[in-house]
């Protein structure tokens, strides 16, 4: 049995988590959940897991007479402490946003298994993260959890160890993908969310919709797979049945495919090396009635071409890209800001800040502090 830590347990990726516990009771045992404010999910969960520690990462709130045999932790710095301190051999990391880059430091620290559901952290901490960690191989330390890069990984260790040549990651498309791009300047949050094939919380459906979520996707691939820029290529897939695909030196291509659930994904991290019945409907061939794919249009969606900006400049470029883009997005659904406005504010924070250093996690931190301000001053701008 092994024991979990899931960071972000109130959320899609967390409760899908605990759906797989459900499961597979025999096989996983939770030992510590965090949640940012929903305290009364948190209560309900741990009442029901009765994990060792849990915490909420915003303002203390008073602890239930039933939930009094957990210990308790609470505001920012409670991601840490359970990664770190908390009984588990995993740590899920599906909280969203920079904070989970000193989670994944201190789990691994601590000698925990990553299994890595946030993408800021490779996006802005990947060399201090990859130096922490094995990816492959039954030790393996690190583990992807999102979709995209849980299919290459699979493809991968399908390759015997045979060098790759392209790492193709699909996308969705959004729910943009055929309008006009002076439309999608014009967009509205409630269009951004409508995403037409997975149920994903507001920030990374906004992400979908400009496909600034495949731009850091493509820096993570980066960091994962040890892949040079050129050799990560993005392909829209609107069915989101094929959800990467690998090419080797031979001309062969291996690809993962499955219906568009993320308990898979999730499941194959919480059980690696081993492959558990999932409990799922099974992808029926024969209801495929068409597998498209395209390149995605640059008047579209821009975000894709800072990506490989950013990963030429190198430094810090990645961390100021993701932050400007985590602002602007929030000011986008606080209807600050045009849809438009969130690339145009992530083009200037970037072209403004360039590389900074990112040896450290301090210089990493302070990058990416500064891009924030930057972001929401020009956000302001925008509006006034």
């Amino acid at each position: 049995m092994r024991a979990i830590t899931i960071l972000g347990s109130s959320g899609s990726i967390g409760t899908q988590a605990l759906q797989v516990v459900d499961l597979h009771p025999e096989r996983f045992r939770v030992a510590a959940l965090c949640a940012h404010s929903n305290a009364d999910l948190l209560f309900e969960q741990v009442r029901r897991y009765r994990p060792d520690m849990a915490a909420l990462t915003g303002p203390r709130v008073p602890i239930p007479d039933d939930l009094q045999f957990c210990q308790w932790h609470f505001g920012p710095d409670a991601l840490e402490k359970l990664a770190h301190s908390a009984p588990a051999q995993d740590v899920l990391v599906a909280v969203s946003g920079m904070v989970g880059l000193r989670a994944v430091l201190a789990a691994r620290q601590a000698g925990r298994r990553v299994l890595l559901a946030n993408k800021e952290a490779l996006v802005a901490g990947g060399a201090l993260v990859m130096a922490r960690c094995q990816v492959w191989g039954p030790e393996a330390t690190l583990l992807p959890v999102d979709s995209e890069h849980s299919a290459v990984y699979q493809c991968l260790n399908g390759a015997q160890g045979n060098a790759y040549r392209r790492i193709i990651l699909t996308a969705s498309g959004g729910p943009f993908r055929t309008w006009d791009p002076a439309r999608i300047q014009l967009a509205t949050p409630e269009q951004a969310l409508k995403h037409p094939n997975w149920s994903m919380g507001a920030k990374i459906t906004v992400d979908s919709a400009s496909m600034f979520n495949k731009a850091l996707e493509v820096i993570e691939a980066r960091w994962l797979f040890d892949a040079r820029p050129e050799q990560i290529e993005v392909l829209i897939h609107p069915q989101s049945i094929v959800h990467s695909l690998v090419e080797f030196e031979d001309g062969a291509v291996l690809a993962q495919l499955g219906l568009p659930d993320m308990r898979i994904p999730i499941q194959y991290a919480m059980s690696y090396p081993q492959r558990l019945p999932s409990g799922l409907e099974a992808l029926d061939l024969t209801q495929m009635h068409q597998l498209t794919f395209e390149h995605p249009d640059d008047s579209r969606f821009p975000a894709l071409t800072l990506a490989y900006q950013a990963m030429e400049a190198g430094g810090a470029a990645s961390a100021v890209l993701n932050a400007a883009n985590e602002q602007a997005v929030a000011a986008f659904l606080a209807g600050r800001i045009a849809f438009g406005g969130i690339y145009q504010v992530v083009t200037e924070t970037m072209q403004r800040l360039g590389s900074p250093a990112a040896d450290t996690l301090e210089a990493v931190e302070h990058a990416d502090a500064h891009a924030r301000r930057l972001a929401d001053q020009l956000a302001a701008d925008m509006n006034t």
